[in-house]
């Protein structure tokens, strides 16, 4: 019995062998700078592979790398090919992973919120007056 869905065993293999081939600099393209590849989805026929990755930097950085990844495109897809065991190597389509920016900026916002939840509720506490613990009496 097969373990799992088989495009989501391919995307992890894509995945694996995409980002080995970056890492050892397999790619000599300066446009390509630091990336990390976050996820592939594979479509269920196995002909497209949409791989999502994650960057530091500004717009003008990203669409830098978007265009070095374009270029190197066909030398990863040959890459692939001789990497991994399939009849036909699919079409690769990188994307920006937005997802991990919108998580960041919940995180951001979560993290005003409790802030300014702490000073709402240290400004709402007024001090108590000290008491003195009751006297004990003697006991005989």
């Amino acid at each position: 019995m097969a373990q799992g869905y088989r495009p989501d065993r391919v995307g992890d293999q894509i995945r694996q062998e995409l980002s080995e081939a970056l890492t050892r600099g397999l790619v000599h393209d300066p446009g390509i700078g630091f990336i990390t590849l976050t996820r592939v989805e594979v479509s269920p026929d196995l002909q497209l592979a949409r791989v999502y990755y994650t960057m530091l930097g500004e717009a003008a950085a990203r669409r830098d790398t978007a265009a070095a990844l374009d270029r190197a495109t066909p030398f990863l897809r040959r890459h692939l090919g001789n990497r991994i065991r399939l009849r036909r190597v699919p079409e690769l389509e990188f994307r920006f992973d937005e997802s991990v920016a919108h998580q960041d900026r919940i995180e951001q916002i979560l993290r005003d919120l409790h802030e300014e939840e702490a000073t709402r509720s240290g400004a709402d506490a007024q001090p108590q007056p000290a008491t003195d613990p009751p006297d004990d009496h003697e006991r005989h």
